[in-house]
């Protein structure tokens, strides 16, 4: 298949692309504006492969969009900005990409249909954070949708405006939620790859209040296999539920990484929490596992490989940590990084 990758050279976006292109023989463009998060590193073990093509723009820009459409079978859209912590700082950007540039990419998928010259297959990924928080069990794809911070409304809207354009045009298009990824190639403003560049630098671990949010992990190449499982056999119009094998506290998660670096538990420092922080996310699966996908990576596993890339690939991480993400950092915990 010819897929248009949107976001692809972001965390997620980039996993996947390298699994279509290894696994699926896939050709793959890649359409991504370059944010802070957005990386060329990240193509950098496929970059030359015969069936990658990136293209340096953004999904809010109709040209961009049109300009790269041609042969393509399936839109993936990755492309969002991710970070709750900054759509709380500043949502502009939040609305804009996720609104806005979802609703221009299905224009262009509705477009191309009307004219009947082919339909393109759309897929959204979207977050467990559309559901709030929830105590006991776990959310199934009918739950109701109880956004808790600008991030998660604003992927909300997204979502509604793709069942939107299914239920209206007949766009077959699919939505696939995730829970929280994690995995090689992530920005370091998340809880993992924070802790463990902050553990292998000997700076303090910022844990937000008690530290027991609860949070159910996947691996990045699972979710990845996923959403690969919904957009092959996915019923359009439908939401599809990733969720990883294992769930833990957060405090629990940094202790972890912790022994895992042979850092200091003394690093831990308990910062205020975050206004609006939900509590537990926990995702059913067992609509995707019908589709015959199942996680492969157990958390304790894959938190093991995560930690040992980022401490092999300073290539990759050292230029974020001397650059803009210094000031970041320093804006939203206090302190400088060593």
């Amino acid at each position: 298949m010819k897929l248009l990758v949107c976001g692809g050279a972001g965390f997620i976006g980039s996993n996947f692309t390298r699994l279509r292109l290894r696994e699926n023989g896939d050709e793959v463009v890649v359409l991504d504006k370059l944010t802070y998060a957005g990386r060329e590193e990240n193509f950098h073990d496929f970059a030359g492969d015969p069936g990658f093509r990136f293209v340096h723009g953004a999904i809010e820009d109709p040209q961009a969009v049109a300009s790269v459409l041609e042969g393509c079978e399936i839109i993936v859209n990755f492309a969002a900005e991710t970070h709750v912590d900054r759509s709380i700082a500043e949502p502009d950007a939040f609305v804009k990409t996720h609104a806005l540039g979802t609703y221009v990419l299905l224009e262009a998928a509705r477009t191309l249909k009307g004219t009947g010259e082919r339909e393109l297959r759309y897929v959204q990924v979207s977050t467990d954070e559309v559901y709030g928080s929830i105590e006991d069990g776990s959310f199934s794809e009918s739950s109701p949708l109880r956004p808790s911070s600008p991030y998660s409304a604003t992927k909300t809207g997204a979502d509604l405006l793709v069942q939107g354009y299914f239920h209206t045009y007949g766009l077959p298009a699919v939505i696939c939620r995730g829970s929280n990824n994690y995995g090689p190639y992530q920005y370091p403003e998340k809880l993992i790859p924070l802790m463990i560049l902050n553990a292998l630098h000997g700076d303090p671990l910022p844990v937000y209040g008690d530290g027991m949010q609860v949070r159910n992990w996947i691996h990045a190449t699972d979710f990845g296999r996923a959403i690969g499982h919904v957009l092959e056999h996915g019923a359009p119009g439908e939401v599809y539920n990733a969720g990883g094998p294992d769930e833990c506290p957060n405090i629990e998660v940094v202790q972890r990484i912790i022994e895992l670096t042979g850092a200091d538990e003394s690093l831990i420092e308990h910062v205020t929490d975050r206004p609006g922080h939900d509590r537990r996310y926990s995702l059913s699966s067992e609509k995707v596992r019908a589709l015959g996908w199942e996680p492969r990576v157990r958390f304790a596993e894959g938190l093991e490989q995560t930690v040992a890339w980022y401490r092999d690939n300073p290539w990759w991480w050292e230029p974020i940590r001397s650059g803009d993400y210094r000031a970041y950092y320093e804006r939203q915990y206090g302190r400088t990084l060593a």
